[in-house]
């Protein structure tokens, strides 16, 4: 697990954070050399290859600590997933640095035109969380071959998510939001980058190159379950913001602290309640698909399907918590400067991440009723 003393500093410095609008270049550098963005490198590579639950119980704690720094390591962390698919060269080239920071954008929002050995890249990618403190960063592209865009036998535009260095690509502030605001999840454009066609990966048709059970499990339901990881930490620190608060604050004309009057304590366990059963589903999931992917297996569709719906629920469980912690906080937590306000804030941009976003129900919802579906991003 990761040590006290270092979830203490993420924490103390969660208000920083967000009034920088980034993560600080130097707790990025000690969460780096905490090894918290290389946890799904491959051994190989010097990386830590931990199981699924591993990474969900790590950014869960760094959520409750504070929910941008948890963002930042969930995006590096996954986007570090692809150092299973590239090729070794590449991927030796890129983390050779132990310390090393990668992150990027899997939306296909740019275009690579085939040209020899390269794609020549071209794009501007909304969301880039992180990006400031990393050496590489990656961007999805739909392939152009010949002046036409390439497909695939579904008839789906083919799209890859090429690696660049962080000097090619230029970093657009545009991250004023509601919350998150820590994160520095600004735009990333990139003007004719040639980028070797050896150095870019699509989780949809290419196969890992480790054999590890970490890469057989479902990549698009990783990134899902780091976000559900670090709302679910949210919730749990704004249930412990609203403990603290409780016991001290008593209301106005009253001597009875929050703790003590009936409403709040039927709340605070009932929001206590639903969280941990949100909790209890994923844990439940993560474990049903890793006994598929240790015993030499893939998790098929209705696995899949499971786990992005318990995902979602508690992304948006989570979010549901923060915010009745927010109410019970009465007045005190309108102010910017209270913890449970940036909860709050922070809890309702999670939601609205695409991968467990309300339309993930409905595929979700397909799949277990047994219709068909694109299953290509589940």
């Amino acid at each position: 697990m990761i040590a006290q003393s270092l979830l203490e500093t993420v924490a103390a410095r969660a208000a920083d954070t967000e009034a920088q609008r980034r993560l600080p270049a130097d707790l990025a550098a000690e969460l780096a050399e905490a090894g918290l963005f290389r946890m799904l490198v491959p051994t190989s590579l010097g990386g830590a290859e931990v199981d699924v639950a591993t990474l969900f119980k790590r950014l869960e704690q760094l959520g409750r600590a504070d929910a941008a720094t948890g963002w930042c390591v969930m995006i590096g962390g996954t986007t570090a997933l692809i150092s299973a698919w590239l090729p070794l060269e590449h991927a030796r080239e890129i983390w050779a640095d132990p310390n090393v920071i990668t992150g990027g954008v899997f939306a296909p929002m740019g275009r690579a035109v085939v040209d020899g050995a390269d794609h020549v890249v071209s794009g501007r990618w909304a969301w880039g969380s992180g990006s400031a403190n990393c050496s590489w960063l990656l961007g999805g592209a739909v392939i152009m071959d010949g002046g036409e865009m390439r497909r695939l036998p579904s008839g789906a535009p083919d799209h890859r998510m090429m690696v660049m260095r962080r000097h090619e690509v230029e970093l657009i502030d545009t991250w004023d939001a509601l919350g998150m605001r820590g994160t520095g999840s600004g735009d990333l454009a990139a003007t004719n980058v040639r980028v070797p066609q050896g150095r870019s990966v699509s989780f949809i048709t290419d196969t890992p190159r480790e054999a590890g059970p970490l890469y057989r499990f479902a990549p698009f339901g990783l990134l899902a379950l780091g976000i559900a990881a670090v709302a679910s930490g949210n919730a749990l620190g704004a249930l412990d913001d609203l403990k603290t608060l409780a016991v001290a604050k008593k209301g106005q004309g009253s001597s009875r602290s929050l703790a003590e009057r009936g409403v709040v304590q039927a709340d605070f366990a009932v929001a206590q309640a639903d969280l941990d059963a949100a909790r209890a589903l994923v844990h439940a999931e993560i474990a049903a698909a890793w006994e598929r992917v240790v015993a030499g297996d893939t998790p098929d569709l209705p696995s899949r399907a499971r786990l992005r719906l318990a995902a979602t629920r508690l992304t948006q469980v989570s979010a549901r918590v923060a915010a009745k912690m927010h109410e019970l906080a009465g007045g005190t937590s309108v102010y910017a400067s209270h913890p449970l306000n940036r909860r709050f804030r922070d809890a309702h941009v999670a939601t609205q991440h695409v991968m467990v976003a309300p339309p993930t129900l409905e595929l979700a919802g397909r799949v277990l009723l047994g219709l068909p579906v694109d299953a290509s991003m589940l």
